[in-house]
């Protein structure tokens, strides 16, 4: 029990420092280029709790202020999920190349926020231009680069470079 224990809260606590990469890259981005926070994660709340015949409380502005929140910290239960993800599967042994563990991480991380944003009808990713792809898959690769390090970090080393 011990040795999953630890992987699982070495991943959490990647995930997070990998979502507070991936959130200092989107909104650096927002910075240099004067563009718009996007909408779809309240979007995204707002379909889900409709599908799901829930009714998020307050009115107006409360209300406004707790689709944002969900929408934000929906973001964050993603990005340390996919890092508990990683760490149960170190605790099941799987070892690859680093290389591997970046791959996985960063298309884990794209298909748990971008998935149920497509699978609502939020997005539709194949209407996406360049420059859409390149605002989404920027800050997914800085997420997988910090959570594989800092958990390789964490678990005392890691596999031989790719």
């Amino acid at each position: 029990m011990v040795y999953v224990t630890g992987p699982l809260l070495y991943g959490a606590a990647a995930g997070a420092a990998g979502t507070t990469a991936l959130d200092v890259v989107s909104y650096g981005d927002m910075l240099v280029r004067g563009r718009p926070a996007s909408s779809t994660p309240e979007t995204t709340v707002r379909r889900l709790a409709q599908r799901l015949h829930l009714r998020i409380p307050g009115e107006g502005r409360a209300e406004e202020s707790r689709v944002a929140a969900l929408g934000a910290l929906t973001g964050l239960a993603a990005g340390t999920g996919m890092g508990v993800m990683l760490g149960l599967a170190h605790a099941a042994g799987w070892r690859p190349a680093r290389s591997s563990r970046y791959a996985v991480a960063v298309i884990g991380a794209l298909v748990a926020t971008n998935g149920p944003m497509t699978a609502l009808g939020v997005t539709d990713p194949r209407t996406w231009s360049a420059t859409d792809w390149v605002s989404d898959i920027v800050p997914h690769l800085a997420y997988a680069l910090v959570t594989v390090s800092v958990f390789d970090r964490m678990v005392g080393g890691a596999p031989a470079a790719p």
